[in-house]
């Protein structure tokens, strides 16, 4: 009989057992999957930034606006090579309910900022020529079903036009971007910040400034610099990188990742006392027979692997079943939140890092009861008979 057999049989002698300790590790890892998944849709935006790329905000909040100035003062300092404006708009399409991001944005700035935004020539040279025109995400585009050409109506409740402040704000979809990498949202619009200012009678004022450096390990010292610039004046600044910008928006709901690993630190504290306690077990109904193994040639090192085995072969079932069904899972549920996570799937690091989590549970689960196999003597063993 092989090792592999041998193994194999010891685990089918109480099956329903084994079964049963399979299912428990299961769902272990495909709640493992889920909370991965929901931990990279709160904090992708995150993990997306660019470490080349600065926020510059109002010091006292987000909602107070800055000079539109701003933007060719910042140009000037030493190590900036651009800084683009951006307004978040608000508004309301058709519903209160039907909620996605409406920017307002300086079209080249923008896209020459964010080379991950994939949008075709064409495209892009329709969003400079066309006043009212925007660009919406793929995932945007198909939740509305709407097309290129269309015309949508939003109305306006931080921004209201001058002329007549209950006219409906109207933008034209010029073109569609997707994303180069995974973690972009894909379900926000973005409009030309001429046509609000235009539209407010000059507004003169933007909501943030997007700055990019030459030199991404001098940013702290650029952020300071941009600080110190507008230091003492009536719209002081605050500088931070694009990283530290979204994960302060992230935070407002506490440490994502330290709740998400604290409920994954109990259940698989409890699995490995599950999966330790049936392998402790299986060991002390097989007493005798390790016993016999041993007086048969069977090296004290054999007894080991074997034991460890069958733990390493039940975290493994158990493991790669719940994390082949949390992916599934995954899928199905990022068509169904969309709407609320636009960003929600199983990154790769996650998924290896399930696979060691596997490999831990089936090492340290099996480890003891196979050291107690490995003493064992033979004629302890068989006294005890």
């Amino acid at each position: 009989m092989s090792w592999f057999k041998l193994v194999r049989a010891n685990l089918r002698r109480r099956s329903l057992r084994s079964v049963l300790t399979v299912l428990c590790i299961a769902v272990a890892f495909i709640l493992f999957s889920l909370l991965g998944a929901l931990e990279q849709a709160l904090s992708a935006g995150v993990d997306l930034e660019g470490v080349d790329r600065l926020v510059v905000r109002h010091k006292v909040s987000i909602i107070q606006l800055l000079p539109a100035s701003y933007g060719s003062r910042m140009e000037k300092i030493e190590g900036v090579r651009a800084a683009t404006p951006n307004i978040w708009f608000g508004g309301v399409y058709q519903d209160p309910k039907n909620f996605f991001p409406k920017i307002a944005v300086e079209p080249s700035g923008f896209l020459d900022m964010y080379p991950e935004i994939d949008l075709s020539a064409e495209h892009r040279a329709a969003w400079e020529s066309t006043r009212i025109g925007a660009i919406v995400g793929a995932d945007l585009l198909k939740r509305f079903s709407w097309s290129v050409g269309d015309r949508i109506p939003v109305q306006g409740d931080i921004f209201r036009k001058v002329d007549n402040p209950e006219e409906t704000w109207e933008f034209e979809i010029v073109g569609v971007y997707r994303a180069k990498n995974k973690n972009l949202d894909e379900s926000s619009m973005y409009f030309r910040i001429d046509y609000l200012d235009q539209a407010m009678g000059e507004l003169g004022q933007v909501g943030w400034y997007l700055v990019s450096v030459n030199q991404p390990e001098q940013a702290a010292e650029i952020a300071l610099a941009v600080d110190s610039e507008f230091a003492n004046s009536p719209n002081e600044t605050k500088t931070s990188t694009e990283k530290a910008f979204a994960q302060g928006f992230a935070n407002q709901i506490g440490n994502i990742s330290s709740i998400i690993r604290s409920i994954l630190t109990a259940v698989f504290f409890t699995i490995l006392l599950v999966a330790a306690n049936t392998m402790a077990q299986a060991v002390r109904e097989r007493t005798a027979e390790l016993a016999v193994l041993k007086s048969l040639g069977f090296s004290d090192r054999t007894t080991l692997f074997t034991v460890l085995g069958e733990s390493m072969l039940l975290a493994l079932a158990g493991g790669l079943l719940g994390l082949g069904i949390g992916y599934v899972m995954v899928l199905g549920v990022g068509e169904a939140v969309r709407n609320f996570f636009p960003i929600f799937h199983l990154p790769a690091d996650k998924i290896v890092t399930g696979v060691i989590l596997v490999l831990g549970v089936g090492l340290v689960a099996g480890l003891l009861p196979a050291l107690q196999a490995n003493r064992l003597r033979i004629a302890d063993a068989l006294r005890r008979v």
